[in-house]
């Protein structure tokens, strides 16, 4: 039998030998389980182009702009590690966005005749088309935007179709459990190594006192 202090470092270090061969575990079965699912998505992807077409589901039908209606983001921990978590955006409003007046700016009062009059009629005529087409683009790419994916394709899209969407999304969940476990077997695995170094620092100077 030790000094207490290194019993107690002991069960200590050995406690965390055990949840590190836990998370490894853990690690090791979030893993196979996103091996599986990316199969999945892919098996479906495929059924869906065979029952489609392959012109049909590829990059072509993308819209032309394109927003992520899924965030990771970080929260850094008192440990040093990091956590990871997913996030859904917010779709935006379907209300066209301000048009910007271009031009310069003119503040200064002047006479103007008819002839002048007119014209201004002629140009304000012109640049109303102009906005109500441009108005109508930025809704155009705001409902591109908000559209679900997997209506790009088509609006009657195959089960198959679907079920890849899904399999993916929980391929991205899978993804971000995955590097938080990581960053976390990391910190494990350091502070294992620095319990050790303490737990031979304390059984030396105890077999030094004992001699």
């Amino acid at each position: 039998m030790g000094p207490p202090e290194v019993e107690q470092s002991s069960c200590e270090l050995d406690q965390k030998l055990l949840s590190f061969m836990d998370q490894l575990e853990l690690l090791e079965e979030k893993r196979a389980s996103l091996n599986a699912m990316i199969e999945q998505g892919w098996f479906s992807m495929s059924k869906a182009r065979y029952s489609m077409g392959n012109k049909q589901v590829s990059s072509l039908q993308y819209a032309n702009e394109i927003e992520p209606r899924i965030r990771v983001h970080t929260q850094p921990l008192e440990n040093g590690g990091m956590k990871f978590s997913t996030h859904k955006t917010t779709l935006k409003s379907n209300e066209p966005k301000p048009v910007e007046d271009v031009g310069p700016q003119e503040t200064a009062v002047r006479r103007r005749n008819k002839n002048i009059q007119n014209t201004e009629c002629e140009e304000s005529e012109k640049t109303i088309p102009s906005q109500s087409c441009e108005s109508q683009k930025m809704r155009k790419c705001d409902k591109n935007l908000q559209q679900d994916p997997i209506n790009w394709f088509g609006i009657l899209v195959p089960q198959t179709l679907k079920q890849a969407q899904s399999s993916f999304k929980q391929v991205i969940e899978l993804s971000v459990d995955i590097a938080s476990l990581q960053t976390a077997i990391v910190n494990s695995r350091r502070e294992l190594w620095s319990h050790m170094e303490t737990l031979q620092i304390q059984e030396t100077e105890s077999s030094a006192v004992d001699q």
